[in-house]
């Protein structure tokens, strides 16, 4: 893990450190582009090929049925089951309270306006599996759709080498009502989404976090068709900030804990202390090589890099510039930095707070903007499954009211039939 001393960097230094998952040459989306173009010509078939050439597993059929998923969950120990359950109900519990009537608005006499919440229609799941199955993505997907109540849940995961699903992920199916999950991961699973196959209907919006592949097909499939998505949600990352009151093996544990998701995340220290990083990185050596993917987080730790600053609000600017999807703030004084906080997905406070909470069952979603979109993106929640459709109602005192006001903007316009409309109803 390499050192720096944000006093010493230049600005262009900076934007160059922050900066990450680029695809200067488009290699990335030269393959995705021939994988979108092979499952719109060869739809199911193409699917199962890329089963057998990626996943290294030959499918006799692209879906597990609600039979299926019920014998995968039932070998699930009683702990186990409890555990989903519970962050079942943090996470549910948190995302209802987002559901929310909107007050309706006189904004004059007689003139009334308001939104209300419409379900998207069909939405599509992407659950990664690769190297790490992720049950609880199912969870945080799930959830705020089956609370927006969507009409039509479209859940699509990687087959394991048994051609199957983890059991983890058949039980939270099941807890969601979910009867089918569909066997295709990678871009291939998000071209299916937005153009249907056969098998896999399409869907209107299309959620879920993955690898820089998956990242580029939801990007592409924007950009290119009706089909919406949830955001650019790439590898993970974390940002760590630490000062002196931070406990280096717990800073070490975090950062471990968001490498072992890929070689391409991304865990970075930023610290007012030189003592805390030494002590952090002699932690990280002590608790890498226990870890069973350790071969797996220590090629994401060696691209990862730590930075010293002066103080708290040195750390932030930083931060801001950095615009992490999870924050933790290892320090006892946080209270006085969370004001500044202007770019994060996720935030975790103190240092009993690991970020690794969130990604389970505290309530909060875990589902995130990286890369630095947390500029302008927040995390999944229930608003990102509904439609705020707006509504307006005149009556004649609002339309003597507002009348001759929309006439003088249409005709400043030189839109006559819009100022007509108006007038043959005051006439």
């Amino acid at each position: 893990m390499n050192i720096f001393k944000y006093n010493e960097l230049t600005i262009d230094e900076i934007k160059k450190l922050v900066q990450r998952n680029v695809d200067p040459a488009n290699e990335i989306r030269s393959v995705v582009e021939d994988i979108i173009s092979n499952v719109c010509q060869y739809g199911d078939n193409a699917l199962l090929d890329y089963a057998h050439k990626f996943d290294k597993v030959i499918l006799q059929k692209l879906y597990l049925d609600k039979s299926e998923l019920a014998e995968l969950a039932s070998t699930l120990q009683p702990e186990q089951r409890t555990a989903l359950e519970t962050a079942y109900k943090n996470i549910k519990k948190f995302h209802e309270g987002q559901l929310k009537t909107e007050d309706r608005v006189e904004t004059m006499p007689g003139v009334t306006c308001w939104r209300e919440l419409r379900p998207i229609e069909r939405v599509g799941l992407y659950i990664p599996g690769g190297s790490a199955v992720l049950p609880s993505t199912l969870l945080m997907l799930g959830i705020p759709a089956q609370i927006a109540g969507c009409h039509q849940i479209i859940v699509c995961s990687p087959p394991q080498k048994s051609g199957k699903v983890n059991a983890f992920i058949a039980y939270v199916a099941q807890l969601l009502g979910i009867e089918k999950i569909y066997l295709a991961g990678g871009a291939q699973a998000i071209a299916a989404m937005a153009y249907s196959t056969k098998t896999i209907p399409s869907v209107d919006k299309i959620f879920g976090p993955g690898n820089q592949f998956v990242t580029k097909a939801k990007t592409i499939i924007q950009s290119t068709t009706t089909t919406a998505i949830d955001m650019p949600a790439g590898p993970s990352e974390v940002l760590v900030i630490a000062d002196e009151t931070a406990t280096p093996d717990y800073i070490a544990a975090d950062l471990l804990a968001q490498a072992e998701h890929g070689i391409d995340s991304q865990a970075i220290l930023v610290a007012t202390s030189q003592h805390i990083i030494d002590e952090t990185i002699l932690s990280i050596q002590k608790q890498l090589p226990v870890l069973p993917r350790a071969e797996i987080a220590g090629q994401a730790i060696a691209n990862s890099y730590a930075v010293l600053v002066d103080n708290l609000q040195q750390a932030m600017l930083f931060s801001n510039q950095y615009a992490p999807e999870h924050l933790i703030l290892a320090t006892e004084h946080w209270h006085q930095i969370t004001g500044s906080i202007l770019n994060a997905g996720s935030v975790f406070l103190g240092n009993l707070t690991p970020e690794s909470v969130g990604d389970y069952a505290s309530g909060t979603n875990h589902t995130l903007p990286t890369s630095a979109y947390a500029r302008a993106y927040s995390g999944v929640s229930v608003d990102s499954f509904v439609k705020k459709i707006t509504f307006q109602h005149i009556t004649p005192e609002g339309l003597k009211n507002i009348g001759p006001t929309v006439e003088i903007l249409a005709e400043s316009e030189g839109l006559h039939a819009h100022k007509n409309a108006v007038s043959v109803r005051l006439k």
